[in-house]
């Protein structure tokens, strides 16, 4: 099992995530962070590291967030393959997210 990033993060990019994660297997694409799951070794720092809550465990993931398993599972093809389908992700659902003050 790995850590997914799922859409609270689209926009937001906030990398608290990025400095607690012993491995760096966080990484910044286009739109939004996600998580290498051939590198994470599964010990959860980051997931309360979070401002808004984007981050669980592929096993707890909500459903309505599915989506977002194969866009973490993306990053051997490339960002361009994952901003894709990020924005495929975000124009769907019309994804506004706020940008953190």
């Amino acid at each position: 099992m790995t850590y997914i990033i799922a859409e609270p993060c689209i926009d937001i990019q906030d990398k608290s995530c990025v400095d607690v994660c012993p491995v760096d297997c966080i990484h910044e694409m286009g739109r939004m962070l996600v998580i290498d799951p051939e590198e994470c070794i599964d010990c959860g720092a980051c997931e309360p590291e979070c401002p808004v809550e984007a981050i669980f465990p592929e096993d707890a993931l909500p459903d309505k967030w599915e989506p977002f398993v194969k866009i973490n599972y993306a990053f051997p093809e490339g960002a361009s393959v994952i901003d894709a389908l990020v924005d495929a992700y975000a124009t769907e659902h019309n994804v506004q997210n706020e940008p953190i003050a």
